[in-house]
């Protein structure tokens, strides 16, 4: 006789679901630390993008496990790869515009593989077309003594 002798299949599936949740429900918590906790903006960015990515699926798989309706999993399995693909994406563009704006990082960061791949391929900031107004002046424009910019 086996512990499984006694389960029906609604209270596996409901097992399931719980394992599920509790699984989320510590990805999100421990993200939501990070988010407090991490020094810089950049393991910020990481904690959160993690907690989303994986605390949020693992609770969208238990609402599979626990409704088991057709609908539901196939929307859930699309909002999960959603979740896979838009999430590294979006914290990828966070990370790169903090990177951009000089976002200072956290002083025992080993190393800034962004700023030596920029300075090894000599990178240039994109300058504006010249048929568009620029608001701002380029970097290396500057101020005459008449306040016009000279190229």
């Amino acid at each position: 006789m086996t512990w499984l002798d006694g389960m029906t299949w609604r209270a596996i599936f409901d097992f399931f679901a719980a394992a599920c949740l509790l699984m989320g429900l510590f990805f999100m918590f421990v993200g939501a630390l990070g988010v407090v906790r991490l020094p810089d903006a950049y393991n910020r960015i990481h904690a959160a993008s993690i907690c989303v990515t994986l605390g949020l699926s693992a609770m969208l798989v238990a609402a599979c496990f626990h409704l088991g309706a057709a609908p539901i999993i196939m929307k859930s399995i699309i909002t999960i790869v959603f979740i896979f693909v838009a999430t590294p994406i979006g914290s990828h563009m966070l990370a790169k515009a903090a990177h951009d704006t000089n976002l200072p990082q956290w002083e025992n960061t080993l190393s800034d593989e962004l700023a030596q791949d920029k300075e090894r391929f000599c990178w240039v900031e994109p300058q504006p077309h010249e048929d568009a107004e620029a608001a701002e002046p380029v970097a290396n424009e500057s101020k005459t003594a008449n306040g016009q910019f000279a190229a």
